[in-house]
């Protein structure tokens, strides 16, 4: 049973858990050797929409089996709200060209699909080889967009979620797990 510090599992804002850490950990590992095994004998090039997507993709690298490279974008439409804006801002772009890469988005959650959508069609733009997204969680509830999500790790309900990287506000990214922020209305 994992140890929490700093009093966050009596936070009375942090409410149901959705995801423990141990079926994190063990969904990473299989994520992981699926990408492995479809990117074998090609150069992965990783990108992690920031900040929500650090923990996952840092864990997700160190189980990939194929030469990888990372490169990091930011992008806000949430701002401190529990809605997205809908209004999708660059707040960092890449460092290095993308064209004739084979590339994977990885994504900590895709709700509405929105910000989403946007990255993938302005990545597209910027022709890569190949153009893939593996997202952490998904709420197919939410799904205002479609979109062509290769590698999911969860499906949950539309509940604001919290933990593993996912924020509020910029708190609670440190939980080991994922959860529901509590008080906010299914």
């Amino acid at each position: 049973m994992p140890v929490y510090t700093r009093g966050l599992m009596t936070d009375a804002r942090v409410g149901d858990i959705l995801v423990q850490p141990d079926e994190l950990a063990h969904r990473v590992r299989e994520l992981a050797q699926e990408i492995s095994r479809d990117y074998a004998g090609r150069d992965l090039l990783l990108i992690g929409v920031l900040k929500g997507a650090v923990f996952f993709l840092s864990d997700l690298m160190r189980h990939l089996e194929v030469d990888c490279e990372v490169d990091f974008m930011a992008v806000s439409s949430y701002g401190s709200s529990t809605d997205s804006s809908g209004i999708v801002r660059i707040l960092k772009d890449l460092d290095a060209p993308i064209e004739g890469r084979h590339v994977l988005i990885v994504e900590d959650i895709v709700d509405s699909g929105l910000t989403l959508s946007y990255l993938f069609r302005m990545l597209t733009g910027r022709n890569p080889a190949t153009l893939e997204v593996c997202a952490l969680l998904t709420k197919p509830e939410r799904r205002e967009v479609d979109l062509p999500i290769r590698y999911v790790g969860f499906e949950i309900p539309n509940r604001f979620a919290i933990g593993y990287g996912l924020d509020h506000a910029e708190r609670f990214r440190n939980l080991p797990y994922v959860a529901v922020l509590a008080g906010e209305n299914p």
